[in-house]
């Protein structure tokens, strides 16, 4: 199907500019394979999941996994690898913040120069920059079941709306809609 993203393609430029990144965050995993593995030894818990014991025994000390053997230990667990992710908020760097930034670092300007400059630049800024409305969306769509979702289906599945998306578009502009 033309559009979809394979897990073998490389990602394409607007799914990276609108996937917001996210953090791994393992501090349940090893109180719940404490918890998964009861009164098992650690051999014998290792031995179900499908991993070697002393890997088993650093993840429930803390130690971060490799990838195939945090898949192997979130499907022993019967848990969503999804659920160790948590969603980091970025803060948007404007083109003015970047000005600003490059001239504090400047060397040949003192931090009262810089600040000076900067403070300029905002009230230029502010006074001449022109608001931009944000494009009108033809299609929204919310994925509730995301969190039960195979992994990779997710994004294949958004990049297929997009596309849709885009078509859509394409029609009104077009004027056949």
């Amino acid at each position: 199907m033309a559009g979809v993203s394979h897990p073998a393609e490389p990602p394409r430029d607007r799914d990276e500019a609108t996937q917001q990144p996210e953090r791994l965050d393992l501090t349940q995993l090893a109180e719940l394979l404490r918890d998964r593995r009861g009164n098992l030894s650690i051999r014998q818990a290792a031995q179900e999941a499908g991993v070697s014991f002393s890997t088993l025994s650093r993840v429930e000390a803390g130690a971060h996994p490799d990838l195939a053997t945090f898949t192997r230990l979130c499907a022993w667990l019967g848990v969503s690898p999804s659920r160790f992710f948590t969603p980091v908020v970025e803060r948007e760097i404007t083109p003015l913040d970047e000005a600003i930034t490059h001239l504090r670092a400047d060397p040949r300007l003192t931090a009262d120069a810089a600040a000076k400059i900067s403070s300029v630049l905002k009230d230029l800024y502010g006074a001449l920059a022109r608001d931009i409305a944000p494009p009108k969306s033809i299609v929204a769509c919310h994925l509730r079941a995301d969190p039960v979702m195979r992994p990779g289906v997710a994004p294949r599945l958004a990049s297929l709306l997009q596309d849709m998306h885009e078509a859509l578009e394409r029609k009104v502009e077009a004027g056949e809609l």
